[in-house]
């Protein structure tokens, strides 16, 4: 090999290149289990599927720069000056997204710190990563992301007697967030978080909603997706 590719291997931090791959392993196995600590605590949340693999991501690329820097002051405010550059133009509406960023600015101080075999290594683990995480996520967006569920209703009437017998129908999962007075005080604004039942339809669950006497208006709104 020439000279000149073989001094990206040599000339960086004298990291070996199993101690790389053994960090980035450890810090994808811990951020996994993060990810798996934030599902358990954040069900009732309307979570979105794609930030526990943010989380995992994350996890290793904070592992890879952390090898970048070591000890290096001026690196670490190469990487500061790195990210302060990416602006965009439009929202980064997935969490995902802005970890990929993050992933080429890694992988290209990587090498400009000479440090070659942890942007290589990185790389390897990263996708890697990326795609068993990929699958799981496939598994769990299969199931119904969280909705809010607002309604308004006649003053005079009881919520459960009017609606709860539709929302059991339609619905696997509700609660009531909130509960105010509108139109002067005639009417009462009320919002749920809900899950549709597996195969549920938003369409049917709003007209179903719409054709009971009392019920003033219905508006479903998706809280699976990540907001600008």
């Amino acid at each position: 090999m020439p000279d000149f590719l073989k001094a990206p291997f040599v000339n960086g931090s004298h990291i070996a290149p199993l101690d790389v791959l053994a960090r980035l392993l450890i810090a994808s196995v811990l951020g996994a289990v993060v990810a798996w600590i934030y599902r358990r605590t954040r069900q009732g949340a309307g979570i979105s599927a794609s930030f526990p693999v943010t989380l995992v991501l994350l996890a290793i690329l904070i592992a890879m720069v952390t090898q970048v820097i070591g000890d290096n002051i001026a690196r670490a405010f190469s990487l500061v000056g790195a990210l302060s550059i990416v602006r965009f133009r439009t929202v980064v509406r997935d969490t995902q997204d802005t970890a990929y960023v993050i992933f080429a600015v890694v992988v290209g101080m990587a090498v400009g710190a000479q440090d070659l075999w942890v942007g290589l290594i990185g790389i390897g683990v990263v996708g890697f990563a990326a795609y068993l995480m990929m699958a799981r996520a496939k598994v769990f967006s299969a199931v119904q992301p969280a909705s809010l569920l607002s309604l308004r209703v006649g003053l005079d009437h009881d919520l459960d007697q009017l609606l709860g017998a539709t929302l059991e129908a339609h619905l696997q999962e509700r609660e009531l967030m909130s509960v105010a007075t509108a139109k002067q005080g005639l009417s009462l604004e009320v919002t749920y978080e809900t899950r549709l039942r597996p195969n549920g339809s938003p369409d049917e669950l709003v007209k179903a909603l719409n054709r009971l006497e009392g019920v003033q208006r219905v508006e479903f709104q998706r809280r699976g997706l990540d907001q600008d």
